[in-house]
């Protein structure tokens, strides 16, 4: 068949010009506004615990420095503060991303990556809450890089990332079938980096679930087509019906938890790349209904990003500034307020959040918990580190393991997910 090659290069062309790359978007800054930019003067923004001075974009170069990841070394953990003692609870895992107790006191883990992803959720029972696990089973296989789980009423729902399913579910029981599971939301799945996870939390009515969905790209350099029901926190009845934005411009939220003192939503979130080695922290906010957090458009406020500068003025305007900073490229996905009865007086209703560490900053950032601690349900200081050593001594690329999720025992403790050292770590106060 005879073909029109000059035809054919022509529609090449076009569809490479015409379309906007990730590369092309993120050019549109050149060298000479960069250096611009970056010689003025600092932003500084008011956040809940007090002043934040941040650098302007590309003020320092934007670099990629990926882990390298190591065994634990033969009896050695992660490092608490004085008084607390650090266990391995369970390890043997596929990447054990995170971890949800059923109101019986059972915990259910979920194993999931990026890639080679295991897909399943593990079952473990500690029947007497001696720290021991009795039972451990395969509770849920065959599911697609699920996160998010919940128990309410006879269901058991799964944040996979494509979609939230539930399964009938009856109380104690240690396995589910999975083909009787059903879709009840259908979620936009694929994009930048790891933004795969979905989570979920339900209020105190259990009448709604709100579910995370992270961004598909950076910010926005596939369109915003592309970002349609994403960078939200997303809310729908039990059955999956009457969707709605609850807060939106959340480039990745992943960590869920709720005030225990006001009732206010709290997440974790990690914002963007390549505008500089400090820029931007990550954070942790109260989450208000309606709220527009600035992504892509704006971060901390209405401070421009200027790889879009100029867009959506009216959005750059309302932006909320998120309330704590906890660094820069730290990947924080992991949040929850401590309820519990058995840590000291400092740490009742505060944040432990769970950071998994950079790929993108000189120095590795992260790879650890951080505490943060509050009075009358507010923040009242910078956040300050809780677990350590995950990172190799003397070494600036080597690590044992990153936390992830962090969730509160039935009886106090604090669980560690390390999802790169296939363990769980158990925190116990024991001054």
């Amino acid at each position: 068949m005879k073909r029109n090659y000059t035809v054919l290069l022509c529609i090449l062309l076009i569809s490479v010009v015409g379309c906007k790359t990730k590369e092309e978007k993120e050019m549109k800054v050149s060298d000479e506004q960069k250096e611009i930019i970056a010689q003025k003067p600092a932003d500084t923004v008011q956040t809940a615990i007090g002043p934040l001075i941040l650098p302007k974009p590309y003020a320092t170069e934007s670099v990629r420095k990926q882990n390298k990841l190591v065994d634990w070394p033969e009896g050695q953990m992660p490092t608490a503060p004085e008084g607390f003692t650090v266990t391995k609870l369970a390890d043997g895992f596929q990447n054990p991303r995170w971890t949800y107790f059923g109101p019986n006191g059972d915990m259910f883990v979920c194993e999931a990556n990026t890639k080679n992803s295991a897909g399943k959720i593990t079952l473990l029972r500690d029947k007497n809450n001696d720290g021991t696990i009795e039972l451990r089973e395969t509770f849920l296989s065959e599911l697609k890089q699920p996160l998010g789980m919940l128990i309410i009423g006879n269901y058991f729902y799964v944040a996979n990332t494509d979609g939230l399913y539930k399964y009938p579910y009856s109380a104690g029981q240690t396995k589910l079938n999975p083909t009787e599971g059903k879709k009840i939301v259908n979620l936009p799945a694929g994009g930048y980096n790891n933004h795969w996870t979905r989570n979920i939390i339900t209020n105190n009515t259990e009448d709604k679930i709100y579910i995370s969905v992270g961004s598909a790209s950076n910010v926005g350099e596939y369109g915003m087509d592309e970002e349609v029901r994403r960078a939200n926190i997303l809310v729908v009845d039990l059955n999956g019906e009457n969707e709605k934005i609850y807060a939106s411009g959340l480039r990745n939220p992943v960590g869920m938890d709720w005030n225990p003192v006001n009732g206010e939503l709290w997440t974790a979130v990690n914002e963007r790349d390549k505008i500089g080695d400090n820029l931007v922290p990550d954070y942790v906010t109260s989450v208000k209904e309606g709220g527009f957090y600035g992504w892509p458009y704006a971060y901390f406020g209405s401070i421009p990003d200027p790889r879009l500068k100029g867009e959506a003025p009216d959005l750059v305007a309302k932006t909320i500034v998120p309330d704590v900073s906890v660094g820069p490229h730290t990947a924080s996905l992991g949040l929850t307020f401590y309820d519990g009865d058995s840590f000291p007086e400092k740490y009742k209703n505060g944040v432990f959040v769970g950071q998994h560490g950079s790929w993108n900053r000189s120095v590795l950032s992260g790879y650890r918990v951080v505490f943060i601690p509050f009075e009358n349900g507010k923040p009242t200081a910078e956040p300050e580190d809780f677990l350590t050593g995950f990172i190799a001594e003397d070494s600036d690329t080597e690590v044992y393991g990153r936390p992830v999720c962090v969730a509160v025992t039935p009886t106090g403790d604090l669980l560690v997910n390390d999802d790169s050292g296939n363990c769980i770590w158990k925190v116990s106060y024991t001054k």
